[in-house]
């Protein structure tokens, strides 16, 4: 089962960005599609954004489309995301996860997390 490690995450002003990666421990890492969590305190856990094994399809939930990005490097084994003019709400625990087959934008199929990393945003 692959193994995901997130890193990236830290505290920045509103407005500002920060890049997310996870590093994934096998080299099947192509064949999974991928995909971004967040939880905020109190929160159930939320769908970001997914991506499909070659970055061909992307899916975004309404409230991060325009501000965020996410993307893969499969001869890496890394997965971004991109997160530009961050909001306050945006602050949570970021995970990462995989998906086997071609389901990057359904939140179920996700079966593999890493242990998460935590963005925190300031007004």
């Amino acid at each position: 089962q692959v193994q995901l490690v997130e890193s990236g995450g830290g505290l920045v002003q509103a407005g500002g960005s920060l890049r997310l990666s996870c590093a994934a421990s096998e080299r099947t890492f192509k064949w999974y599609d991928m995909g971004w969590f967040r939880q905020a305190p109190g929160l159930e856990r939320e769908f970001v954004a997914g991506i499909n094994w070659n970055g061909g399809n992307t899916y975004y939930v309404d409230s991060v489309k325009g501000r965020f990005a996410i993307s893969r490097d499969n001869a890496k084994n890394t997965v971004y995301l991109q997160m530009n003019s961050l909001k306050p709400e945006d602050t949570a625990v970021y995970y990462c996860a995989a998906a086997p087959g071609s389901r990057y934008n359904d939140p179920t199929a996700f079966n593999t997390w890493g242990q998460g990393t935590q963005v925190t945003v300031s007004s």
